[in-house]
């Protein structure tokens, strides 16, 4: 069993939001959003649907544009960057989908290749392989090399996903409801996977989630969004012990 290490691991923040606002139309989703990521840490972001969680993480990469504030990734103004310097920052920050995002026309390999080619131009492609086999050992699928995404289960589809972001390195992760529309044994064995990813990576990570189980095992740090703002933040024992009614709500709502 890999042990959650305590956070934060570091006082270095690779990720700093301050004031961040987002609106679209008269819906004002983020009103003043003020966190911090730190070295080598998972931080769940909890909240109901349609508190922003997903729209705060779109935001961090640049998929989305903020209406104000500031989003530093390594020390690096995200708001201010355009063209080549999103991608730059693409590359150091992996994003995973809900759905895994896998290319349904392409193998498991010829997926794992496409960012690899792209962002990793200076491999062969013997080391392109090489990589690629390590990482599918590393997830645990060492032998769908060869498989479509069709011949593959939903755990799997994740699997290969998360495979996927990690075969390029980065240093951040953000991950958008991994666990969802998965049974609860799945779920669990791809939330110690999360958990495996940041111990043999030493990746910082983002972990927006509705799956309380998955919070358990991968949360070293928690924050909760409510009417735009961080309502809550500290560890699972501080939300657990918690006579906040929003938050006992929240738990018993969602709770395995």
């Amino acid at each position: 069993m890999i042990k959650k290490p305590e956070a934060p691991l570091s006082k270095n923040a690779v990720i700093e939001i301050d004031d961040l606002k987002k609106s679209f139309g008269s819906a004002h989703v983020l009103s003043g959003i003020n966190l911090k990521l730190f070295e080598q840490e998972n931080l769940v972001v909890l909240g109901k649907s349609g508190s922003g969680k997903s729209v705060l993480i779109k935001l961090i990469v640049g998929l989305l544009q903020a209406d104000h504030g500031s989003i530093k990734v390594f020390g690096e103004e995200v708001i201010k960057m355009k063209g080549d310097e999103l991608n730059v920052l693409r590359t150091k920050v992996g994003f995973l989908f809900q759905s895994g995002a896998l290319y349904d026309s392409m193998s498991v390999r010829e997926n794992m290749e496409f960012p690899l080619v792209r962002l990793k131009r200076h491999l062969s492609a013997k080391e392109r392989d090489i990589k690629i086999r390590k990482v599918l050992e590393s997830v645990g699928l060492p032998d769908s090399i060869n498989k479509m995404p069709s011949e593959l289960s939903g755990g799997m589809r994740k699997r290969i996903g998360l495979a996927r972001t990690i075969v390029v390195d980065p240093s951040i992760i953000l991950y958008d409801e991994p666990t969802t529309g998965l049974d609860p044994e799945t779920s669990n064995e791809i939330s110690k996977l999360l958990l495996k990813v940041q111990n043999d990576y030493k990746t910082s990570s983002i972990i927006i989630t509705h799956d309380i189980a998955c919070a358990r095992i991968v949360a070293n740090r928690l924050i909760m969004l409510k009417d735009g703002l961080v309502f809550k933040e500290g560890n699972l024992d501080d939300f657990e012990n918690s006579n906040d009614k929003n938050i006992l709500s929240y738990f018993q709502s969602i709770s395995i």
